[in-house]
């Protein structure tokens, strides 16, 4: 969710939090398009009047990355060729401010009842490890592993970039966004979070330390083929 006012920023966050969703903030264009680049979200709430780089700008941006993330315009422009760019550039809704926080919502489910049935092709494998972007749901060998959602926001980033290595500051853009509290403590204690649950779970090796840069996810299929392109 990216908004540059500070109080429409806590007020919503408090408010999809409250709705069982897990909100990731950005106060700036180009903090929103470094997250939105690097993490995997169900739903962009994108306001238009940003500094940095304008809402418009960030959305041309991902949709020529590839992003297909549903975006959701915010602004105080109502007219309607304000709208008709919006929706030009990519945007999948457009709400005009002040806006009703129960149409907010409703928009968002909409959203997400649309991008449901793609839910199949969301699903990413790591050796015997299925993640399922679409229902948030992890599965070592058929059996279901309880993740809470920012150790999944963590796994998914990891596993999306598998064989690379994720730095920190990679991963507290992605996964904590602009929130204040969030330092590099905090990633080291979710991936400890996350790797002690894979290995509980008979995943264990699939999360990995690298000294000195981060992260990375791999399984021994991975490390067949990174061996086979390796400079000998």
């Amino acid at each position: 969710m990216v908004d540059d006012e500070l109080g429409v920023r806590r007020a919503l966050q408090r408010g999809l939090t409250a709705e069982g969703m897990d909100v990731v903030v950005a106060a700036d264009g180009p903090s929103a398009l470094r997250i939105a680049l690097t993490g995997t979200f169900d739903v962009i709430l994108l306001d238009i009047m940003l500094p940095g780089l304008s809402g418009y700008r960030v959305l041309e941006r991902l949709r020529a990355e590839g992003v297909e993330t549903p975006v959701l315009l915010v602004s105080a422009k109502d007219g309607e060729v304000d709208q008709a760019d919006g929706l030009d550039l990519g945007a999948d809704g457009y709400l005009v401010k002040p806006f009703s926080f129960v149409v907010l919502v409703a928009q968002v489910r909409a959203v997400l009842r649309r991008t449901a049935e793609d839910a199949s092709g969301r699903k990413v494998r790591l050796g015997d490890l299925e993640i399922d972007r679409g229902t948030r749901e992890v599965r070592f060998r058929g059996e279901p592993v309880a993740l809470s959602p920012r150790e999944f926001a963590v796994l998914d980033v990891l596993a999306g970039r598998a064989g690379a290595v994720v730095t920190k500051d990679d991963l507290l853009r992605a996964v904590w966004g602009d929130e204040q509290a969030a330092t590099r403590n905090a990633v080291e204690v979710y991936v400890g979070y996350l790797r002690r649950k894979l290995d509980a779970a008979g995943a264990d090796g699939i999360v990995r330390t690298v000294r000195g840069h981060g992260y990375l996810a791999s399984t021994s299929e991975i490390d067949d083929v990174l061996d086979q392109v390796r400079p000998r």
